[in-house]
Protein backbone atom coordinates (compact mmCIF):
# COMPACT_ATOMS: atom_id res chain seq x y z
CA UNK A 1 0.00 0.00 0.00
CA UNK A 2 1.68 3.40 -0.94
CA UNK A 3 -1.23 5.85 -2.04
CA UNK A 4 -3.79 6.61 0.15
CA UNK A 5 -7.08 8.79 -0.91
CA UNK A 6 -9.16 10.49 1.89
CA UNK A 7 -12.65 11.26 0.33
CA UNK A 8 -14.19 14.29 2.37
CA UNK A 9 -17.67 16.12 1.32
CA UNK A 10 -19.54 19.09 2.78
CA UNK A 11 -20.80 18.57 6.30
CA UNK A 12 -17.43 16.28 7.05
CA UNK A 13 -16.46 15.25 10.78
CA UNK A 14 -13.45 16.79 11.84
CA UNK A 15 -11.98 14.56 14.41
CA UNK A 16 -13.01 11.16 11.74
CA UNK A 17 -11.43 13.24 9.35
CA UNK A 18 -8.17 13.88 11.69
CA UNK A 19 -8.08 10.00 12.20
CA UNK A 20 -7.35 9.37 9.08
CA UNK A 21 -4.59 12.07 8.50
CA UNK A 22 -3.21 10.87 11.65
CA UNK A 23 -2.91 7.11 10.68
CA UNK A 24 -1.98 7.67 7.05
CA UNK A 25 -0.39 11.53 6.31
CA UNK A 26 2.18 11.90 8.79
CA UNK A 27 5.70 11.82 8.13
CA UNK A 28 6.81 8.81 10.39
CA UNK A 29 10.58 7.36 8.42
CA UNK A 30 11.98 8.87 11.46
CA UNK A 31 9.90 5.79 13.10
CA UNK A 32 11.11 3.72 10.40
CA UNK A 33 7.03 3.62 9.05
CA UNK A 34 6.87 3.93 5.63
CA UNK A 35 5.45 7.05 4.05
CA UNK A 36 1.75 6.78 2.23
CA UNK A 37 1.58 9.43 -0.56
CA UNK A 38 -1.72 10.82 1.34
CA UNK A 39 -4.11 13.27 -0.31
CA UNK A 40 -7.64 14.89 0.57
CA UNK A 41 -9.80 14.50 -2.06
CA UNK A 42 -13.81 15.73 -2.96
CA UNK A 43 -16.11 15.52 -5.34
CA UNK A 44 -15.20 19.04 -6.78
CA UNK A 45 -11.46 20.49 -5.86
CA UNK A 46 -12.08 23.92 -3.70
CA UNK A 47 -13.48 24.77 -0.23
CA UNK A 48 -14.89 22.03 1.57
CA UNK A 49 -17.51 22.53 4.40
CA UNK A 50 -16.71 21.05 7.58
CA UNK A 51 -19.92 20.57 9.94
CA UNK A 52 -18.71 22.91 12.98
CA UNK A 53 -18.47 25.74 10.87
CA UNK A 54 -14.84 26.04 9.15
CA UNK A 55 -13.84 24.95 5.63
CA UNK A 56 -10.79 23.25 4.22
CA UNK A 57 -9.07 24.10 0.75
CA UNK A 58 -9.29 20.62 -0.97
CA UNK A 59 -6.50 20.90 -4.20
CA UNK A 60 -7.22 17.95 -5.39
CA UNK A 61 -10.94 15.87 -6.99
CA UNK A 62 -11.74 12.58 -7.31
CA UNK A 63 -9.41 11.96 -10.17
CA UNK A 64 -6.56 10.41 -7.81
CA UNK A 65 -8.69 8.34 -5.55
CA UNK A 66 -9.50 6.16 -8.87
CA UNK A 67 -5.45 4.86 -8.41
CA UNK A 68 -5.26 4.79 -4.98
CA UNK A 69 -4.09 2.03 -3.16
CA UNK A 70 -6.77 2.59 -0.10
CA UNK A 71 -9.92 4.83 -0.44
CA UNK A 72 -11.24 6.13 2.79
CA UNK A 73 -14.54 7.52 3.30
CA UNK A 74 -15.00 10.02 5.90
CA UNK A 75 -18.87 10.20 7.69
CA UNK A 76 -21.81 11.11 5.64
CA UNK A 77 -23.61 13.52 6.88
CA UNK A 78 -27.20 12.72 7.54
CA UNK A 79 -29.31 14.57 5.51
CA UNK A 80 -27.47 13.21 2.71
CA UNK A 81 -27.71 9.45 3.83
CA UNK A 82 -30.74 8.89 1.52
CA UNK A 83 -29.30 10.77 -1.02
CA UNK A 84 -25.68 9.87 -1.35
CA UNK A 85 -23.24 11.40 -4.22
CA UNK A 86 -23.30 9.59 -7.49
CA UNK A 87 -19.80 10.17 -8.03
CA UNK A 88 -18.89 8.72 -4.30
CA UNK A 89 -20.97 6.05 -5.43
CA UNK A 90 -19.09 5.02 -8.55
CA UNK A 91 -15.34 5.75 -6.76
CA UNK A 92 -16.94 3.14 -4.19
CA UNK A 93 -17.84 0.85 -6.87
CA UNK A 94 -14.75 1.11 -8.94
CA UNK A 95 -12.12 1.30 -5.26
CA UNK A 96 -14.08 -2.25 -4.79
CA UNK A 97 -13.61 -3.95 -8.45
CA UNK A 98 -10.07 -3.11 -8.71
CA UNK A 99 -9.44 -4.94 -5.43
CA UNK A 100 -8.37 -1.95 -3.12
CA UNK A 101 -8.60 -1.39 0.13
CA UNK A 102 -11.43 0.81 0.71
CA UNK A 103 -11.95 1.66 4.60
CA UNK A 104 -15.02 3.53 6.33
CA UNK A 105 -14.95 5.58 9.16
CA UNK A 106 -18.13 6.16 11.08
CA UNK A 107 -21.29 6.82 8.72
CA UNK A 108 -18.71 6.64 5.39
CA UNK A 109 -20.01 2.99 5.37
CA UNK A 110 -23.44 4.55 4.26
CA UNK A 111 -21.39 5.19 0.48
CA UNK A 112 -20.66 2.32 0.19
CA UNK A 113 -23.87 0.44 1.00
CA UNK A 114 -25.53 2.84 -1.11
CA UNK A 115 -23.24 1.87 -3.94
CA UNK A 116 -24.28 -1.76 -3.36
CA UNK A 117 -21.08 -3.13 -2.42
CA UNK A 118 -21.60 -4.29 0.96
CA UNK A 119 -24.63 -6.26 -0.42
CA UNK A 120 -24.42 -9.64 1.13
CA UNK A 121 -21.27 -9.00 3.50
CA UNK A 122 -21.05 -7.81 6.75
CA UNK A 123 -20.30 -4.57 7.95
CA UNK A 124 -20.98 -1.81 10.76
CA UNK A 125 -21.36 1.68 11.67
CA UNK A 126 -21.74 3.81 14.63
CA UNK A 127 -24.30 1.69 16.79
CA UNK A 128 -26.63 4.73 16.69
CA UNK A 129 -27.05 4.78 12.71
CA UNK A 130 -27.20 0.34 12.78
CA UNK A 131 -30.92 -0.04 12.53
CA UNK A 132 -31.89 3.00 10.44
CA UNK A 133 -28.64 1.07 8.02
CA UNK A 134 -30.74 -1.96 8.36
CA UNK A 135 -33.70 -0.42 7.52
CA UNK A 136 -32.49 1.38 4.30
CA UNK A 137 -30.21 -1.78 3.16
CA UNK A 138 -31.45 -5.12 4.66
CA UNK A 139 -29.57 -7.03 2.15
CA UNK A 140 -26.28 -6.13 4.51
CA UNK A 141 -25.33 -8.25 7.44
CA UNK A 142 -25.08 -5.17 10.31
CA UNK A 143 -23.02 -6.13 13.38
CA UNK A 144 -23.85 -2.88 15.69
CA UNK A 145 -21.50 -4.79 18.49
CA UNK A 146 -17.99 -4.56 17.00
CA UNK A 147 -15.10 -1.55 16.42
CA UNK A 148 -14.62 -2.51 12.74
CA UNK A 149 -15.72 -4.93 10.24
CA UNK A 150 -12.99 -6.55 7.85
CA UNK A 151 -14.84 -8.35 4.82
CA UNK A 152 -12.37 -9.43 2.14
CA UNK A 153 -10.56 -5.51 1.34
CA UNK A 154 -13.59 -3.30 2.63
CA UNK A 155 -13.29 -2.48 6.01
CA UNK A 156 -16.16 -0.55 8.23
CA UNK A 157 -15.96 1.18 11.33
CA UNK A 158 -18.00 2.42 14.17
CA UNK A 159 -18.34 5.44 15.56
CA UNK A 160 -15.18 8.00 16.46
CA UNK A 161 -12.57 6.41 17.53
CA UNK A 162 -13.63 3.03 16.37
CA UNK A 163 -12.10 4.53 13.21
CA UNK A 164 -8.76 4.97 14.88
CA UNK A 165 -8.70 0.99 15.33
CA UNK A 166 -9.42 0.32 11.85
CA UNK A 167 -6.98 2.36 10.51
CA UNK A 168 -4.46 0.58 13.00
CA UNK A 169 -5.72 -3.08 11.66
CA UNK A 170 -5.21 -2.06 8.35
CA UNK A 171 -1.63 -0.96 9.15
CA UNK A 172 -0.90 -3.96 11.57
CA UNK A 173 -1.54 -6.05 7.99
CA UNK A 174 0.39 -3.49 5.40
CA UNK A 175 3.20 -2.62 7.86
CA UNK A 176 3.22 -5.79 10.81
CA UNK A 177 2.35 -5.19 14.46
CA UNK A 178 6.16 -3.82 14.99
CA UNK A 179 5.49 -0.98 13.11
CA UNK A 180 1.78 -0.23 13.84
CA UNK A 181 2.88 -0.35 18.06
CA UNK A 182 5.36 2.40 17.33
CA UNK A 183 2.82 4.10 15.25
CA UNK A 184 0.67 3.97 18.45
CA UNK A 185 2.66 4.81 20.71
CA UNK A 186 3.48 8.00 19.32
CA UNK A 187 -0.67 8.59 19.07
CA UNK A 188 -0.74 7.31 22.52
CA UNK A 189 -3.46 4.82 21.70
CA UNK A 190 -3.32 0.69 22.60
CA UNK A 191 -2.35 -0.68 19.39
CA UNK A 192 -5.11 -3.22 19.76
CA UNK A 193 -8.57 -2.34 21.74
CA UNK A 194 -10.40 -5.61 23.03
CA UNK A 195 -14.39 -4.98 23.12
CA UNK A 196 -16.57 -3.39 21.05
CA UNK A 197 -19.40 -1.15 20.46
CA UNK A 198 -22.10 -2.90 22.87
CA UNK A 199 -19.60 -1.18 25.77
CA UNK A 200 -20.36 2.12 24.72
CA UNK A 201 -24.40 1.83 24.46
CA UNK A 202 -26.49 3.75 26.60
CA UNK A 203 -23.98 3.13 29.52
CA UNK A 204 -22.04 5.11 31.71
CA UNK A 205 -18.54 5.82 30.78
CA UNK A 206 -16.63 3.85 34.07
CA UNK A 207 -14.64 5.84 36.13
CA UNK A 208 -11.16 4.51 36.04
CA UNK A 209 -10.05 4.70 39.81
CA UNK A 210 -6.64 5.59 41.57
CA UNK A 211 -6.61 1.88 42.16
CA UNK A 212 -6.97 0.78 38.44
CA UNK A 213 -5.52 -2.67 37.74
CA UNK A 214 -3.10 -1.09 35.07
CA UNK A 215 0.26 -2.56 37.45
CA UNK A 216 -1.43 -6.48 37.21
CA UNK A 217 -2.31 -6.05 33.71
CA UNK A 218 1.78 -4.51 33.04
CA UNK A 219 2.77 -7.59 34.81
CA UNK A 220 0.89 -10.14 33.40
CA UNK A 221 2.00 -9.17 29.81
CA UNK A 222 6.15 -9.55 31.49
CA UNK A 223 4.65 -13.19 32.42
CA UNK A 224 2.74 -14.13 29.56
CA UNK A 225 4.56 -17.33 29.30
CA UNK A 226 3.53 -18.64 32.30
CA UNK A 227 0.12 -19.94 32.93
CA UNK A 228 -1.59 -17.15 34.25
CA UNK A 229 -5.31 -17.95 36.33
CA UNK A 230 -8.33 -15.32 37.35
CA UNK A 231 -7.40 -16.65 40.58
CA UNK A 232 -3.88 -15.53 40.07
CA UNK A 233 -4.11 -12.70 38.54
CA UNK A 234 -7.36 -11.49 41.55
CA UNK A 235 -4.04 -12.13 44.12
CA UNK A 236 -1.97 -10.05 43.05
CA UNK A 237 -4.58 -7.57 43.13
CA UNK A 238 -5.68 -7.95 46.47
CA UNK A 239 -9.54 -8.84 45.59
CA UNK A 240 -11.24 -11.77 45.15
CA UNK A 241 -11.64 -13.74 41.70
CA UNK A 242 -15.58 -12.28 41.27
CA UNK A 243 -14.63 -8.63 42.28
CA UNK A 244 -11.15 -8.95 40.28
CA UNK A 245 -13.17 -10.29 36.78
CA UNK A 246 -16.11 -7.48 37.12
CA UNK A 247 -13.42 -4.44 37.39
CA UNK A 248 -11.41 -6.11 34.69
CA UNK A 249 -13.86 -6.27 32.35
CA UNK A 250 -15.14 -2.83 32.90
CA UNK A 251 -11.62 -1.02 33.07
CA UNK A 252 -10.56 -3.21 29.75
CA UNK A 253 -14.24 -3.90 28.09
CA UNK A 254 -12.61 -7.75 27.87
CA UNK A 255 -12.79 -10.59 30.28
CA UNK A 256 -9.44 -11.77 31.62
CA UNK A 257 -8.90 -14.87 29.77
CA UNK A 258 -9.96 -12.87 26.60
CA UNK A 259 -7.32 -10.25 27.36
CA UNK A 260 -4.84 -12.48 27.87
CA UNK A 261 -5.31 -14.63 24.99
CA UNK A 262 -4.94 -11.10 22.48
CA UNK A 263 -2.23 -10.37 24.55
CA UNK A 264 -0.29 -13.99 23.67
CA UNK A 265 -1.04 -13.02 20.02
CA UNK A 266 0.34 -9.68 19.69
CA UNK A 267 3.50 -11.06 21.54
CA UNK A 268 3.39 -14.00 19.02
CA UNK A 269 3.19 -11.20 16.02
CA UNK A 270 6.63 -9.51 17.46
CA UNK A 271 8.05 -12.83 17.81
CA UNK A 272 7.55 -13.96 14.44
CA UNK A 273 8.57 -10.73 12.97
CA UNK A 274 11.99 -9.87 15.20
CA UNK A 275 13.01 -13.64 15.67
CA UNK A 276 14.08 -17.10 13.69
CA UNK A 277 12.71 -19.15 16.66
CA UNK A 278 10.73 -21.76 15.72
CA UNK A 279 6.73 -22.55 16.37
CA UNK A 280 6.90 -24.17 19.42
CA UNK A 281 9.03 -22.22 21.01
CA UNK A 282 7.21 -18.98 20.32
CA UNK A 283 4.08 -20.47 21.42
CA UNK A 284 6.01 -21.70 24.77
CA UNK A 285 7.41 -17.86 25.25
CA UNK A 286 3.79 -16.74 24.26
CA UNK A 287 2.02 -19.13 26.70
CA UNK A 288 0.30 -20.71 24.36
CA UNK A 289 1.85 -24.37 25.10
CA UNK A 290 2.60 -25.95 21.77
CA UNK A 291 2.74 -24.79 17.94
CA UNK A 292 -0.90 -26.49 17.53
CA UNK A 293 -2.46 -23.88 20.15
CA UNK A 294 -0.68 -20.94 18.76
CA UNK A 295 -1.42 -21.65 14.79
CA UNK A 296 -5.20 -22.30 16.14
CA UNK A 297 -5.23 -18.89 18.16
CA UNK A 298 -3.24 -16.90 15.56
CA UNK A 299 -5.62 -18.42 12.90
CA UNK A 300 -9.07 -17.53 14.24
CA UNK A 301 -7.81 -14.19 15.46
CA UNK A 302 -5.74 -12.80 12.28
CA UNK A 303 -7.24 -15.04 9.70
CA UNK A 304 -3.60 -16.34 8.48
CA UNK A 305 -0.88 -19.09 9.81
CA UNK A 306 1.55 -17.61 11.75
CA UNK A 307 4.11 -19.00 9.16
CA UNK A 308 1.94 -16.96 6.59
CA UNK A 309 2.54 -14.17 8.50
CA UNK A 310 6.19 -14.52 9.16
CA UNK A 311 6.57 -14.69 5.42
CA UNK A 312 5.27 -11.67 4.92
CA UNK A 313 6.56 -9.56 7.98
CA UNK A 314 9.75 -11.08 9.39
CA UNK A 315 12.40 -8.36 9.78
CA UNK A 316 15.98 -9.24 8.87
CA UNK A 317 19.42 -7.72 10.53
CA UNK A 318 19.47 -5.09 8.24
CA UNK A 319 15.58 -4.18 8.67
CA UNK A 320 14.97 -4.49 12.13
CA UNK A 321 13.96 -1.18 13.34
CA UNK A 322 16.13 0.52 16.34
CA UNK A 323 14.61 -0.80 19.38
Amino acid sequence: MKTVACVVQDGFAPFEFGVACEAFGLDRSDDGVPNFDFRIVAPEAGVVQSKLGFSINVENDLSFAYEADLVVFCPVPRPYWGRIDQRLIELARDAVARGAWVLTVCSGSFILAAAGVLDGRRATTHWMYADEMSAMYPQIDIDPDVLFVQDGRIITSAGTAAGLDACLHLLRLEVGAELTNRIARRMVVPPQRDGGQAQFIDRPIPVVASDSLSAVADWAVEHLRDELSVDQLAARALMSPRTFARRFKAEYGATPAAWLARQRIIHAQRMLERTDLGLDQVAEECGFGSAAVLRQNFARVLGVTPTAYRARFSCTDSEMPAA
